[in-house]
């Protein structure tokens, strides 16, 4: 693991992440909110450090409100999103002129470090709940693997 990334963690004081890297979170709002989506309250805004090494990856996941990426530091981001049945990819950070981008609500996403590690800030509205975050079923990750085996690392 690169230095930098193994002082990131530790002043962060950061800790594994279920879909992969290293995450805190920093701020939730102690304002609620109604989700259509979710059905009930959720606080307004939460906010994370998200933290991957070379080789890691933020496996395909979605969640049911905006998440907002933010570069901050590291390699580029290489950010994948769609809905099975089309993909786009983005750069976040380095000679991009991107550094802040938005995934929707009920989007496939999935991100890599493109090089020894990227830390980046992930911003959800209404607030991030794991009740609300998912990975593909098996019969979604099978039908991935057929699709855009270029993505299978991510799965």
């Amino acid at each position: 693991m690169n230095i930098r990334a193994k002082e990131l963690i530790e002043t962060l004081e950061l800790i594994e992440h279920p879909e992969g890297g290293y995450y805190k979170e920093t701020y939730r709002s102690s304002e609620n909110v109604f989700s259509h989506p979710a059905e009930s309250e959720r606080s307004a805004v939460t906010e994370i450090y998200f933290l991957l090494c070379k080789g890691q990856v933020s496996r395909f996941h979605k969640v049911l409100h905006d998440e907002f990426w933010h570069f901050f530091e590291g390699a580029p981001l290489r950010l994948i999103a769609g809905d099975l049945q089309s993909f786009e990819e983005f750069e976040l950070g380095g000679a991009s002129t991107n550094y802040q981008h938005c995934i929707q609500g009920g989007r496939w996403q999935a991100a890599e470090s493109t090089g020894n590690y990227t830390l980046v800030g992930c911003t959800v509205a209404p607030g991030f709940d794991f009740a609300d975050f998912a990975f593909l079923s098996e019969a979604k990750a099978d039908l991935m693997k057929q699709n855009f085996a270029n993505f299978a690392k991510f799965i």
